[in-house]
């Protein structure tokens, strides 16, 4: 019986998964849609959802306790400047997970994790924003 037993380890240390799912969150806040593997899709789902009600109460406490688990002060000022407006009236449910066939190399079965009401230009936007930045000053 797996009594008590409320996650999946990912064969990680305490550490290690802390810092990944910090980096999951950071990417998906980032980007709206990320492809991953189906267990780590599903570990994050609880988190996600977790911050994006930390974003719809919005005061200070809140936004600190984002910080502590982002890291990076962007995605934080994403979170509540976007996404936490954008959720304000929904009650729950604010990301999908969709299984998306299984890796060539080891087989493992991918999943796409991604808001619901996601904006569809935020994805690479970053990438192409740094890309238009670089050949703006060889210029």
């Amino acid at each position: 019986m797996r009594h008590a037993r409320g996650y999946r380890r990912l064969n990680r240390t305490h550490e290690h998964r802390k810092a990944l799912w910090a980096n999951m969150a950071g990417s998906l806040i980032e980007h709206e849609q990320i492809k991953t593997t189906l267990p780590k899709a599903k570990e994050l789902r609880p988190i996600i959802e977790k911050m994006i009600t930390l974003a719809k109460r919005g005061d200070l406490h809140a936004r600190r306790q984002a910080a502590a688990k982002l890291k990076q002060d962007e995605y934080v000022t994403k979170l509540f400047d976007v996404l936490g407006p954008r959720y304000k009236d929904r009650q729950g449910g604010y990301v999908r997970v969709l299984k998306a066939g299984f890796r060539y190399g080891d087989m493992a079965p991918m999943a796409i994790i991604e808001f619901v009401d996601r904006d569809r230009d935020a994805k690479g936007a970053a990438d192409k924003a740094r890309l238009a930045a670089e050949e703006a000053a060889e210029e």
